[in-house]
């Protein structure tokens, strides 16, 4: 601002000059060829930092653009749950790393993902304390919590502390998938130690990015061996998966060659549950054929579940109507289940509806039926002639979900013949869902329960519709 300031005084003296109010200037003094060099350095370094500004700009959009991408990958097949239209509430998150499989994250898993987010915000600290409450819970992911906490307290420079978590780890997990890494990390922290922690090492990890992302289009077959160096050492949480996105965005054989060998296992949990999921995104025969070997091979509940992801990214019903039918873990066929109401497999939920036995699944299932309205005279059927109240309650719902034409006739007939409370309640909200105020007011007219009046007084009270108002009112005036 001071300099534009200054030019627009230099243009009003100009302007004086040229009207004849103030004596013209003398002119300036000659410059000698010292003060010229000197001045040309100046204008050099100026627009030196302008470039230097501009590079440093658009690295942080590319790098930026890179880890949003990765992220939206990674989130895709929580997204396709969102997206999917299931008329029932959305599980908290689609086949997530960690997930428990009941519907719910497990206290240590919330926690866990918690200290990788501080890592990728670079709030060591607070990751720190994080991975401290995994490990003191001593559960499943406790030598993961251990490696992550010695990384980040390297970051702070804390390096004694780090080498003293490293040796704990190796010692009390000796088995530990994270072993390899931990020794990695060993090194790394003996070989810089006494030295200040540099800041300059983030930038280039972003210039790493950078160049990685370039060279994967423009010279693909140098880039690759780059990439797998940089998943082998012991670099950033961040940069090594991003490295996996990148080399997962490759159609090389070589490429798909180092992924599928780190979803079999060549890596730590963390990324191997990753790179299963890129499997299923690239979705060709040989991927799917990899999948699903992996899956048969396993006893770890987190990479088949992992592997579920995988099939519902690639649309392999198949699969996962094989994973829902003979799976003995029932959290897996619960996240097969949802798998296929993600990607709308509609008939293939249908079949296994008939065939399954346990309530709870077929609950499971009702869930993920996609909310159409050619789905209303098969859950009808369903809701006619099921003995089981819960899921005679649920079949209600779902129909009320559908919003067929002909569903508010059918939900006052199931009502009149009806005899469970719960049911009945179940068919005022699919009443509700269907917007059907007039058949609600008709049932409130005869029906003899307070109880259930009262939910239905409730349900209208929170309708926009005059035959909801008008009833209200008449209750008003009584």
């Amino acid at each position: 601002m001071k300099t534009f300031r200054n030019i627009s005084i230099a243009l009003l003296a100009g302007a004086a000059v040229i009207s004849g109010q103030v004596p013209q200037p003398p002119p300036p003094p000659a410059l000698d060829d010292t003060r010229m060099r000197a001045i040309d350095q100046e204008v050099r370094a100026a627009q030196e930092a302008l470039r230097n500004a501009e590079i440093d700009r658009k690295l942080s959009h590319t790098v930026g653009e890179i880890d949003r991408m990765a992220d939206q990958l990674r989130r895709a097949g929580e997204l396709a749950f969102q997206a999917a239209p299931m008329p029932a509430p959305v599980p908290p998150g689609a086949f997530p790393y960690g997930f428990s499989g009941s519907g719910r994250l497990t206290e240590e898993e919330r926690v866990y993902r918690k200290g990788k987010s501080a890592l990728e915000d670079r709030d060591w600290d607070r990751a720190v304390q994080l991975f401290q409450e995994v490990i003191s819970r001593k559960g499943s992911s406790a030598d993961a919590a251990m490696y992550w906490k010695a990384y980040a307290l390297n970051k702070l420079g804390r390096r004694n502390e780090a080498l003293s978590t490293l040796s704990d780890m190796m010692r009390s997990y000796a088995n530990s998938r994270w072993l390899d890494d931990a020794r990695a990390l060993e090194v790394e922290v003996k070989q810089s130690s006494g030295q200040p922690v540099s800041p300059e090492a983030e930038a280039d990890e972003d210039l790493k990015i950078l160049a990685v992302n370039g060279m994967i289009h423009t010279d693909p077959e140098r880039a690759i061996p780059v990439l797998e160096s940089l998943l082998k050492k012991s670099s950033s949480p961040r940069l090594k998966e991003r490295a996996l996105f990148v080399l997962a965005q490759s159609r090389s054989p070589k490429a798909r060659e180092i992924l599928l060998k780190l979803a079999r296992g060549g890596t730590n949990p963390d990324l191997q549950y990753r790179a299963v999921e890129y499997l299923g995104y690239q979705s060709t025969p040989e991927t799917r054929q990899a999948l699903s070997e992996i899956y048969a091979s396993s006893n770890d509940v987190h990479l088949k579940r992992a592997v579920l992801r995988g099939f519902a990214a690639s649309r392999d019903k198949d699969h996962l109507l094989n994973a829902a039918r003979s799976e003995q873990n029932l959290d897996l066929r619960r996240e097969a289940i949802r798998g296929l109401g993600a990607i709308d497999a509609n008939e293939e939920l249908w079949q296994l509806y008939r065939s399954e036995s346990s309530t709870e699944l077929k609950q499971e299932i009702l869930r993920a039926l996609p909310g159409r309205k050619e789905n209303a005279d098969r859950l009808i059927e369903a809701a006619r002639s099921e003995k089981d109240p819960s899921l005679r309650a649920e079949l209600i719902r779902q129909i009320g979900y559908s919003r067929s034409d002909k569903g508010p006739e059918i939900l006052a007939g199931l009502y009149a013949s009806e005899k469970d409370y719960d049911v009945r309640k179940a068919i005022i909200g699919a009443l509700r869902s269907q917007n059907s105020a007039k058949t609600l007011v008709d049932i409130a007219r005869v029906e003899t329960d307070p109880r259930l009046k009262r939910v239905i007084v409730e349900t209208l009270s929170r309708m926009k519709s005059k035959e909801a108002s008008d009833y209200l009112v008449e209750l008003l005036n009584k």
